[in-house]
Order: structure tokens, then sequence, then C-alpha cells
């Protein structure tokens, strides 16, 4: 049966259109007198289906092909100058500034971003606007000395404007140049090219260093940029403009993409020298393009975000109206997109390797995460949700991060205990807001506010709402300070160093072919350049320290984890030592810097025999292969979540840090020790495949890629049986039997969810062992060997005694003597209380009237602050009304105590005498108006603290 059509009023004009690949009959008319907006509609795409094209045009192109590049890492490989990934360009950082090199000039990529600690701080926006966001995604093009700023220029126009392709109206479009400022020159090329492209003289705007001049840092590459807006309509305007014109910043013309063109490297005196080749870095935010394309103000209301914002809803029992959705300052909407965004954010984090924690990247996510819960429970959920939120990002992003399938679970989990954790840390600061209001008069102090923000993860307006509720004025500006000093710190704790360019020494130079996979020893090796107190030089003398670089060489260099190798250069004559390799490492990917001392003048374009020392590279080639069973036998026994986050592999031992949520017991260290040491006994051989694609690598042979790596599109696999596949680039041993047998001394915790555990193999072990004999020896004379008769499983007890290994000997042994030490320190304490109440018993002559007021200040040593406690509640009930401050002295340090009586507490406060008298012994304290305490270093002094009391109380009083 069919539906009777809808009837078309009278001054309507209808229009109807089929769109591509859908069965949605879509049908827009307007009420007579209104303006048409809309004449009609075309296919939409999604968001998805955005990012796809924007690849596809730099990927598919005969006359453009780019690689396409996947994302990077959110945690920057090798780069202490950043917090997290926050730009397209970031993995491409070393090819910039010369570093490294690349089979491929030209890249495409989708890079996942987040900007929410240091100098992109603006994680209060996020929710509240309509285009703030921690976790973003960047589309880019890049060229590496390849194409400039012409074809630059043309991909942008044609991409953004074809009908082909993303076919946005040209009549929207603003774009920005460089005015040329501060002696820099007007970036006239982009003018005339932008014109080239047909866009309206009038349209393009020129804008000063701050706007459309770009630099990496101080110094680098850097280079004038061209920016390219969308005018959303005067409905996107935050501050009710109608009839604004470009470039008004009210969030009516919106940047779509910006077009870097790095032509200058800024040397250390800031001059500007131009690049031998030139580089494009592009990036177009994918939400804002999302936007524009779909025809919406907020990215917020794109199909990018929709789905998890509904799911935010259902998690906290928020109803979802149209009317919650459009309202961005409805504070129900806001919270829903917070949640939507941090759970975004969260989720990539974590899987990336970032954990909850005190400080660095792991601060910045604990305040994204505990920001999400805490809108949350404005919304009225109090129970742990935010969990759930991953399995939602995870299901909308998985098609262009596959990874998320393999990490949801961990993510999750992790989320979880973060959730549990906060919420006890929530109860406690709402108690410290309650108590902070209850003692403000007037005004709640900005300072202490920011505490409560920072420690406890309010939200700024929740704490602004209850003090007006209470009817305090918020000190904003004391909070606004606070907030910027902590921000300066965050920036303090990341600053780094920036970047240099490469060494043109380095630069000028061809790989070094590495030949340390198959030998430990290279003749003929040709000196091609010598870096001498950083700079470039011919020779170095006797003595003198330095770096060389040869043409060919076995010597491995610092990376994965595992350190360079040691060894010496000789002589043409395969004799003589000439100079001593301490180490190595690469300067620029592809070139081996050995960092030595000469033992004879050194000369470029001498012929040495580089010689690896075979006994430090084998303890290190036993130590990396070890890395790579322990990694496996962690994740059989505590489970498949297990990733490492770290490791060092040395020639004396092995470091190995890992995500995991508690301590590992000891029985699971027995077991993984156990496991692995058998894989050993197998004598597994160690297998390595070279130059396998990166995809094959990991959807074919299924090797994990490790945390904080950087890999190129071939790799190289390292395969033990079927107990562990690898990406690794490290030396390892033949077979498994040659690591003779792998120790675990310890496991201890590195920070929030990450462990770490240490090892040793071969002689190593055997030396551990030798001095556990040793101490065998030791204990088997100190303790007895022989325990309690042990009992049968059937009650009985046994015939035999029980035979203690040294280690349980010991263990009893110590447990006696606790025991014992326990039960004297128990008499000790009785003995001292009884002798401190003993010396109170006639305390009467001590006991001063201070203006009606009973005070008592009295010395009692060698007592505890829970025995002084006692004492102090013992005399106040002893005086009946009045004030007793007690004073103990101990290993030279001070504590002091002060009880007032309920009934004076209004008249003076024990807080108030604490301070003065504990400054006297170089202290301080405080408390509650009845009781209070302190500490301080000056025993000498504690007498003439105790004598003033009576003058502090008497101040006190006043008249």
């Amino acid at each position: 049966m069919h539906s009777r059509p809808r009837e078309v009023p009278r001054g309507f004009s209808f229009v109807r259109a089929t769109i591509l690949g859908s069965s949605l009959l879509l049908v827009a008319y307007i009420l007579c007198g209104f303006h048409l907006e809309l004449a009609f509609i075309l296919t939409q795409m999604t968001g998805s289906e955005i990012r796809r094209k924007f690849l596809d045009f730099f990927v598919q192109q005969k006359e453009r092909p780019h690689k396409e590049v996947h994302s990077s890492s959110l945690v920057p490989a090798n780069d202490p100058t950043l917090l997290f990934t926050n730009a397209g360009m970031n993995q491409f950082k070393d090819v910039f500034l010369g570093l490294e090199k690349r089979d491929y000039s030209r890249a495409t990529t989708s890079q996942k971003c987040v900007r929410a600690g240091g100098k992109h701080n603006d994680l209060e926006n996020v929710g509240f606007t309509n285009r703030h966001h921690t976790f973003f995604e960047m589309l880019g093009n890049f060229s590496f000395g390849d194409y400039f700023k012409k074809d630059a220029v043309a991909y942008a126009w044609e991409l953004i404007t074809s009908k082909e392709w993303f076919g946005i109206d040209k009549g929207k479009l603003y774009v920005t140049i460089f005015k040329g400022e501060a002696g820099v020159e007007r970036d006239i090329e982009a003018y005339d090219l932008w014109v080239g492209q047909g866009v309206p003289k009038d349209r393009i705007f020129e804008m000063g260093l701050k706007d459309n001049f770009w630099q990496m840092g101080d110094t680098g590459p850097c280079g004038p940029c061209s920016e390219i807006y969308y005018d959303m309509g005067p409905a996107a305007s935050d501050q009710g403009h109608a009839d604004c014109a470009f470039p008004c910043d009210c969030g009516r013309y919106v940047e779509i993409w910006n077009l870097v063109f790095m032509q200058f490297d800024r040397d250390l005196s800031g001059k500007l020298n131009p690049l031998p080749k030139p580089s494009i870095d592009t990036g177009m935010g994918l939400e804002r393009v999302t936007a524009v394309l779909q025809g919406v103000i907020s990215n917020y209301e794109t199909d990018l975000f929709t789905p998890l914002v509904k799911r935010a809803a259902e998690l906290t029992g928020t109803s979802l109206t149209k009317e919650l959705e459009k309202e961005a300052k409805a504070k129900s909407a806001a919270s829903l997109r917070v949640i939507a965004d941090h759970s975004r954010a969260a989720t990539f984090l974590i899987s990336d390797g970032v954990l909850p924690a005190n400080d660095g990247r792991g601060y910045v996510l604990r305040k994204i995460i505990r920001r999400a819960i805490t809108h949350g429970r404005l919304l009225g959920q109090t129970k742990p949700f935010l969990h759930q939120m991953v399995l939602a990002v995870r299901d909308l992003m998985e098609d262009a991060y596959p990874e998320l399938k393999g990490t949801a679970e961990r993510v999750s989990q992790n989320l979880l205990m973060e959730e549990t954790r906060f919420a006890h840390t929530l109860d406690v600061g709402l108690e410290k807001l309650e108590e902070l209001l209850k003692n403000s008069t007037d005004r709640l102090a900005g300072a202490e506010a920011f505490k409560l923000y920072d420690t406890f993860g309010m939200p700024l307006d929740f704490i602004q709402d209850a003090a007006r509720d209470q009817g305090i004025e918020f000190d904003q500006a004391g909070f606004d300070r606070a907030l910027e000093e902590q921000k300066t710190r965050a920036r303090a704790s990341w600053k780094g160093g920036a970047k240099q360019t490469a060494n043109p020494a380095y630069q000028q130079l061809p790989k070094s072919v590495f030949e340390g996979y198959r030998q430990t020893r290279s003749d003929g090796c040709e000196v091609l350049a010598i870096i001498h107190n950083g700079q470039g030089a011919r020779e170095l003398k006797a003595g003198e320290s330095g770096e060389v670089i040869l043409d060919h060489t076995p010597f491995y260099a610092d990376s994965g984890g595992q350190v360079g190798d040691k060894g010496w250069f000789y002589s043409d004559d395969h004799n003589t030592v000439i100079a001593e390799v301490t180490g190595c490492y690469s300067p620029i990917q592809g070139v081996r810097a050995h960092q030595v001392i000469a033992k004879q003048t050194l000369r470029v374009g001498d012929k040495v025999d580089a010689v690896v020392n075979a006994d430090v590279r084998q303890s290190t080639m036993r130590n990396h292969t070890a890395t790579h069973l322990l990694h496996a036998g962690l994740r059989e026994v505590l489970g498949k979540h297990v990733k490492q986050a770290g490791s060092l592999v040395a020639p004396n031992h092995l470091r190995f840090d890992f995500s995991h949520f508690t301590a590992v017991e000891d029985e699971e260290l027995q077991d993984i020790e156990d496991i692995i040491n058998k894989e050993v006994l197998r004598n597994q051989i160690v297998e390595t495949i070279t130059d396998v694609p990166i995809d094959e690598a990991i959807n074919t042979y299924h090797a994990m890629a490790l945390f904080g790596e950087k890999y190129g599109d071939k790799v190289r696999v390292v395969r033990i049986g079927d107990f562990s596949t690898e990406l690794c680039g490290g030396t390892h041993t033949g077979a498994t039997g040659e690591i003779g047998l792998i120790k675990i001394l310890k496991e201890g915790s590195v920070s929030s969810g990450v462990r770490r555990v240490d090892a040793i193999t071969g002689l190593g072990s055997l030396a551990h062992f030798r001095k556990d004999h040793e101490l065998e020896g030791v204990v088997s004379a100190f303790a007895s060997p022989t325990l309690p008769q042990r009992t049968r499983k059937d009650g009985a007890p046994s015939d035999e005694a029980a035979q203690a290994s040294p280690a349980e000997a010991l263990k009893a042994e110590f447990e006696k003597k606790d025991a014992e030490i326990k039960r004297l320190t128990r008499e000790l304490d009785q003995a001292r209380m009884k002798s401190a109440s003993s010396s109170t018993a006639n305390i009467g002559d001590q006991i001063k009237d201070v203006k009606g007021v009973k005070v008592l200040a009295h010395r009692v040593d060698n007592l505890e602050r829970a025995q002084l406690r006692t004492l102090v509640d013992q005399l106040r009930d002893k005086i009946g009304s009045g004030v007793v401050v007690l004073g103990s002295a101990s290993n030279g340090n001070v504590s002091l105590i002060v009880g007032v009586t309920k009934d004076l507490t209004g008249r003076v406060q024990a807080g108030k005498i604490i301070g003065p008298v504990a400054q006297k012994v170089g202290g301080k304290g405080g408390g509650r108006p009845d009781l209070a305490e302190a500490g301080g270093k000056d025993a000498a002094a504690l007498d003439a603290a105790l004598a003033e009391v009576y003058t502090v109380v008497d101040s006190l009083l006043g008249s």
C-alpha cells in the first residue's frame, strides 16, 4: 500500500534530486517570500570518502604520482622537541632537515594528530566551539625537493574546485599570501600563480609573518605560505556578524588548507639562505573540509562525530534532541562533544603507547580522560562509561586505522582502570571544593581553584557555577595566572632542542654500506670524512677525538634500543691500531659515524681495516635475541595486551619496558623465565628475512612493530620459529642456543601502566649464579637450613624434617629477628609513654594563666607523633579548659603539637599558635582549630620555642 504523496502548497517551489548510490529521495522546498539557497542537492560524501578521495587525487593520477604513506604514531619517533605528533610533516621532519633520505620524493598522508599540551594547549575550548579538537586528522601532500609552488598551487585549486573531486564553489573561497615583512620579500610568485588559476585579485589577501610565514624552529627550513579559506556564511559567525567581509575572524571564514613553501634555511645568525632544493608541505584538516562538503557549520555535526555524540548520549543517559545537537552553547551538548572528541584522543593515544601518568605525555592524556569523565558526571553519569566509547571509535575509524582492531581491548582496559582511579580522586576533589567554599567569605582564590582543576580534573565552569551558587566571587585573574604558569612549566618540560639541519659534511656523503650482518671485519675501508669539534677536518692527530665516516663498515650504529659497536681501526698493514672506536651512530639515515680516539694521525682518503670487538658484539647479540624471546614470553603469560614501550640492549645486560596494569607476580616471572629458557634449549634457528614490504611483514608474517620506531617501505623481519616474529634491524644470534641462559634479575614500575624487566644472558648469567652460590654459603653459615616440622596432607605431622633452601632459611631467620625487634620496640614505646605520662603527673606548676586561659607548654623527648597526640588528649582532659603545647626532640629532629579545648577555639586556634612556635625550631606546620602539628630541625632551640608559647597565646587573645 502506497502512502499518499504530500501535497505541495501553492507558492512553493519543489526540487527533487536523486542521490547517486543512495536510495534516499531528498525533497527541498521553501515558503513563498523566502530566498531559495539550495537549487539542487549534490551527492554528499562521507568523511571516510573525503579522506580517501584526497589521497587518491595524489596517488592515482599519472601526472602526479605520490607515495601514500601511512600515518605515523602520535608519539614522535626520535624527536624530543615534540610532545605529540601535531602536523602531517612531523614524520618527514628529518627528510626536510636532510637527516634522512627516502626512496620517494613525493608523498601524501592522512596523519593522526593531537594538540592538547604546551604551545597548542586549548583544551578548555574543545566542545564549546565549532572547530577546536584534541585529536584531528591532517591531510597533506609533500614534495622533498621535487615540485614547488607552481604544481602545489595547481594541485590545490584543482582538488578543491573541480567537480570531479571536491567541487567547492569558487565564489566562497579566499586565498592569502605572504605580504613581505622583516626583510623577507613579498611572495609575488604565489600571487601570480593564484591569479593564473583564475582566482579573482580581490579574493587574494596579503598577510604578515604571524599568519603567512612558517618555520620549523628557530633555525632550519622555513618559508612563506598560502592559505585557502571558505566562507561558511553569516550563520557561522560566533559574533552575530551578518555582513562582515574577509578576513574577519568571527568564525565565518574558515581556513581549510595551508600550503607551506619551504624555500629558505635559517642559520644560527638568523640569516635566510635559499634552499638548494625547495620543498612543499601542505595541511588540510579533515574535520574542517568535511564540514564544508557536508554543508554543516560545526565539525561536530559531520559524520566523523555524530556516531560518537550519539553513543556518548546513550552511555550518559542524555536525551539527544535536534535542538541539543545543534545548540553549541547548551551545556549538555558541549559535554557530549567533549566526550566524543576526548574519546578519540584517548583511544588513539593509548593505542600508540601513551599511558596516563603525572608528567609528560601521560599527564596530558590523564587530563583529557578526566575532563571527559567529569563532563559525563555533569550529565549525571557517575559510573565508568568512557571505556565503552573505545569500541565506537574503533568501529568508526578502523578502516583508515586498522591497528585499532588489535588495540581496542587493551585501550578499553586502561581507560576503565583510569576511570576507577579517578572516581576516588574526584570524590576527594568535591570534598575539597566544599571545604574551600565554606572557608571563603566573599572570594574563591584562583590559585586554589586551579588546584582543583589541575589535580582533581574539575572543569572550570563547574567550579565557577559552584562559587556563584554560594554567592562567592570567583578569582578569574588568579586562576588564569596559575594556568599560564602551568603551561609554562609544560612547555619547559618539552622544550628540548630544536633540530638543526644536517651538517653539510654528512649531507653530501653517500650511504655507508653496512656489512655487519655477515661479518665483524671489513678491510680496505676508505675514510670519506672526519668531523672534529663539530667541523669538517682533513685529519685527526694522535690523541684527538672525532667522528669518522667510512664508505663501508661492519660497525652497527645505535638503533632500536641496541647500542653501537666498539672496536678498532687498523692501518693497511693489517696489524697496527690507528684508532679506537668507542661507539657508532647515524647522524643522518644511511651514514654511520664512528666515534674514535686516534692513536696515530688519520686522514681523509686513508684506507683502514674496520674491526668490531667480536666479544662485545656477541654479548650484545645474545641480549638482543633474548629481548625478542622475553617479549613473546611476557605476552604468553600476561596476555596479548603486552606491548613493548622501550628497550635497551647493551653487552652486559638488557632492559625491556612493556605495557601492563599491575606488578608481575614472582610466580609469573618464573613461568616467563621457564618458557623463554625452553626456547633457548630448543636451539631454534633465528631467521632473518630482508626487504619485506611493510604491509606484507605485518599482515602475512604477523610481525610486531615496536614502540617508537620508524619503518620504511621495506623492512627486516626476525623470526624465531613459531614463538616470536618482529620487525627488527638489529644483530642477532644464529640460533637461540647461543644465548646460553636468560636470567631475569628484577621487575618494577616505570610509570602508570608501564613495567620494566632487567635481565642478563650468557657469561653474565654465569657470573650472577656464582655470586648467588657465594651468598648461599654465607646464608648457610648464618641461618639453619632446617625449617619447623611440616604437616602431611592428612593433617598429621611429617616424620621428615623440612629441608629449606638458603633463601627460605634466611627468610625464616629474618622473620624471627623481625618479630623480636617489633616486640622490643613495643616495650620501648610503652616505657617511653609511661615515662612521659609520669613527667606530667605534677604539671600544676607549669600551667600558666594567660588572660583567663590555662596554658601548658611541656617537653617530652623521644615520642612519636601518635604518642604525642595521645598525650595531648590526656592533658587537655586533665586541665579541662585550656591550651596544651608539647615538644619532642629525637635524633636531632623536633615534633610539636598544639591542642586547644573545644570551648576556646572561638578565641584562639591551634593552627595560629603552631606557626610562630615552629619557626623557632626551623619548621612550619598547621592543622585544625583544636589540633595542629609541626616539625622542625633545630632541637637546640626547642626549650626557647616552648617558652615562647605563653607570649604567642597572649598576643592571639588580644585585649
